[in-house]
This record gives C-alpha cells, structure tokens and sequence, in this order.
C-alpha cells in the first residue's frame, strides 16, 4: 500500500492590531470625548438654568400671592429703623420669610416668630432650612460652607441664590429706596407707575462667606441695579464677603454664563446678559423714574 507524503496544513494566522494602530485608535476616543464632553456639560447647565427660571417663576408667583392676599407686596426687610447694614443685629425679617406660605412652607412660617428677629435664638430651626426653591442648582455652595457668629457660637444659616431689587444704584438699603422691595416697603402694583413688565422684582445672587442667610433681610436677600451682572462676582464666592456692620449691598450674580435670572414684577421671567445696556440696566431697578426706556432692550 502507498503511503502519501506528509503535508503540513498551512493555518490561517490571526491579525492583531500593531501599536501604530492602537495608538490611533485611543487618540481618535480621545478627540470623540473631548468633543463629547463640553456638549453633556453644557446639556447639563441647560438644565440647570431651566430648573433656576423655575424657582424664579415659583419665586415671582408667591409675591403676586402675597399681594393678592394682603393688598400688598412683601416687605424687603422688616426693621424698626434704617439704614440696614450687613451684621447679624436687629430685627432684619426679609421679604422670603413672608412668602413662606406661598411656596408650601406654611409649617416652617408659623415656626418663625418675625418680632423677635431673624437672629434670635428661637427662629434657629427655621433659619438654617435649606429651602430648594431659594437655591439655584448651578451654585457649588452648600449651606454648610457658611456659618454666622450668633451669641458666641458659629451656627450654619440656610443661604438664598435670589435677592429682591431695593434700588437702581448702590445705595444702603433704606425707606426711600426707589426699587420694589426694601425697607419696610409696602408697595402695590399701582406704585409701580414705569409698569410691571418694565420693572425688575428678584434677580439671581451668590452668597459669599458673610452671608447671613435667607431670613435676613441684608445683602443676603436685597441688591441693586448699580453695578453690571456679575461685574463684582469673584472667582472664588466664598473668597468673598462684605465686612460686618457695612452698609454696601452690591448687585446681582450668578453662576450662568454670559448673565443672569430676573423676574420682573409681572411675573415674567429674563435672562439678561452682562453685557445690558447700563442705563437700561439701571432703569430696570426703578420702579417710577418716569423715563422712557433707553439702550436696546433686554
């Protein structure tokens, strides 16, 4: 019997990718998730910003609730006297502790006893609530970065990222402020002679290391139409603060790009840019300058 000759079965070879073409491979990922990521960042501050015109709207329907009820606006800051200064003395109810029952905090309202202050010792519970309707979802700062000196002890406050107008410069907050809410202000819509849709009534406002939180009718819940957005916004907010016992109150912030969230006391809600024309700006902040308004709209 014939035997055949042996043959070697030739087996096909696996291919594998050499390093040149790992290499571009992971540098072609790379370019895909630098490209990916600022769209998911900026999908996300979208987002965010959508949530804070929310809490605007929220913010600027419970005023129009409370003037509806009482014939009248909130008080910017309830005080026995003025003008206001940025310190943790006096009786200092602001406007958001009013609004309370209006945003469901009916509970967390009749917990707070507004003659004995926003300081005082028995309103403790209440004023370090960290209330989701007064915070803008783009703020890093948790109410926990910041604490307030009271009797000798440093307790943390529950911040505000929104603040009513009180004027339309930079002025100390007083009695003759010719914004919308200030002090021991009891404005009606009819006050508001340069029309409601013209008008700002809340705008967005970082808290720095010297606020002292949304009960408080400082700084901490009232600024001006005096300086440009964010012109005063720092790299580091809680790098910041206004000396204790200062009459400066300062203008409004955000942590958006390119501007901030206003509600105008018709309850519609803007976003204007830092870049607004300045006396328009400014004209914003009065609610009866009589003027016609100038610049280029908003």
């Amino acid at each position: 019997m014939m035997q055949c000759p042996n043959r070697k079965v030739s087996r096909p070879t696996a291919s594998a990718f050499t390093l040149v073409e790992l290499l571009v491979v992971i540098a072609i990922i790379g370019v895909l998730v630098g490209l990916l990521l600022p769209a998911v960042q900026a999908a996300r501050e979208a987002a965010r910003r959508s949530s804070c015109q929310n809490n605007s709207m929220q913010l600027g329907l419970a005023v129009h609730s409370h003037e509806f009820t009482y014939e009248r606006l909130p008080m910017g800051v309830i005080n026995p006297s003025g003008p206001i200064r940025n310190e943790p003395i006096g009786q200092h109810v602001s406007w958001m502790v009013e609004i309370l029952p209006f945003i469901e905090q009916l509970n967390a309202f009749e917990h707070f006893d507004q003659e004995a202050g926003a300081y005082a010792p028995e309103n403790a519970p209440v004023r370090t609530l960290s209330i989701g309707t007064f915070r803008c979802p783009s703020c890093p700062i948790a109410s926990s970065d910041v604490t307030v000196s009271l009797e000798d002890e440093f307790r943390s406050v529950g911040l505000s990222d929104y603040a009513g107008c009180h004027h339309a410069s930079e002025a100390p907050i007083a009695e003759e402020n010719n914004g919308v809410l200030f002090l021991n202000s009891r404005i009606r819509y009819s006050d508001i002679l340069d029309g409601s849709s013209q008008t700002i009534l809340i705008g967005e406002a970082i808290p720095d290391a010297g606020s002292l939180g949304w009960t408080s009718g400082t700084r901490s819940t009232l600024r001006n139409t005096g300086s440009r957005i964010n012109s005063e916004r720092p790299m580091n907010a809680m790098a910041a603060r206004v000396d204790r016992g200062s009459l400066t109150v300062g203008g409004f912030s955000s942590f958006h790009s390119g501007g901030a969230n206003f509600v105008f006391a018709d309850g519609s809600i803007h976003f204007l840019s830092n870049s607004i024309d300045e006396e328009l700006y400014v004209q914003l902040g009065n609610r009866a300058d009589g003027e016609l308004l100038k610049g280029r709209g908003f």
